[in-house]
């Protein structure tokens, strides 16, 4: 296969960073040092308190994207067990906000390694929130509900445009970075993707690999900017195969980058 037809490379886990299941398909992120540690949208607290305490860990930052309770629902506990300081989106209501933050912000942990900025992704909810910049040399991207692998949030306050634009400052990253989202929604996404896209074969490829993840019980979580730009039709917007698919399924002439989203979306919602 030539350079110009390489497939994205896949990723592993990286050390430091795991994910703790939560509910039926969350994924509460935790970044640890070995004694030390972080953890990203925790809707639930006792499966957080029980990898503390295995793993002999300090908790000492939560950081929220959004409001929605399978993202906070464990905060207040966390905080009444553990003391930690909770970083969240400035423009919505949590159950605990120490540091409210928006886009331009930055997240620092010196002991972790961790050094985030504040990125608006408006369109899940009004006031979400990315952490977007590096663990380590790694570059890393916490996007709760905004992206998702091979799909997004669904758009329950804001628009189709917001939507767009936000997952646009997601796709302008380094391609390499990390995805981290907060669902175990890639299979079914890919069964969709692979609806808009059938020729797709860098989603062909990681529909495969994904598919073995999953029956190994693996997580399909951290995807890459790359991956996404290559597999994921809500980046792929702009795309001719894209637009023509959602034109098809519209059933009706789509003049814009952000009707063709809309109606993407649409489209998604409505899949089975």
């Amino acid at each position: 296969m030539n350079k110009t037809h390489r497939l994205p490379a896949f990723l592993g886990q990286s050390p430091g960073i795991s994910p703790i299941a939560a509910f039926s398909d969350n994924y509460i992120w935790l970044v640890s040092n070995g004694s030390q540690a972080l953890v990203i949208d925790p809707g639930q607290a006792l499966p957080v308190l029980q990898v503390l305490k295995q793993q002999q860990l300090t908790l000492g930052a939560i950081l929220l994207t959004h409001h929605h309770q399978d993202h906070v629902g464990g905060v207040a506990e966390l905080v009444e067990q553990t003391g930690a300081k909770v970083w969240g989106p400035a423009g919505e209501v949590l159950p605990v906000c120490d540091t409210p933050m928006v886009e331009g912000d930055t997240f620092e942990d010196a002991a972790l390694q961790l050094k985030l900025r504040v990125l608006d992704v408006p369109g899940h909810t009004a006031g979400h929130i990315a952490y977007a910049g590096t663990f380590g040399t790694v570059p890393v991207l916490f996007c709760g509900d905004t992206l998702f692998a091979a799909g997004c949030g669904r758009l329950f306050e804001g628009t189709a445009a917001q939507m767009d634009a936000s997952l646009a400052k997601l796709a302008a990253l380094p391609k390499d970075s990390r995805v981290y989202c907060a669902h175990e929604y890639t299979l079914s996404n890919m069964r969709w993707a692979s609806t808009v896209e059938p020729d797709n074969l860098a989603l062909q490829h990681w529909q495969a690999h994904a598919n073995e993840q999953r029956r190994l019980d693996q997580p399909t979580i951290p995807s890459s900017i790359e991956l996404e730009l290559a597999c994921n039709p809500f980046l792929r917007a702009r795309q001719p195969s894209v637009a023509q698919a959602a034109t098809t399924w519209a059933q009706r002439e789509l003049t814009s980058p952000v009707e063709v989203f809309a109606a993407l979306r649409e489209w998604k919602n409505n899949f089975r």
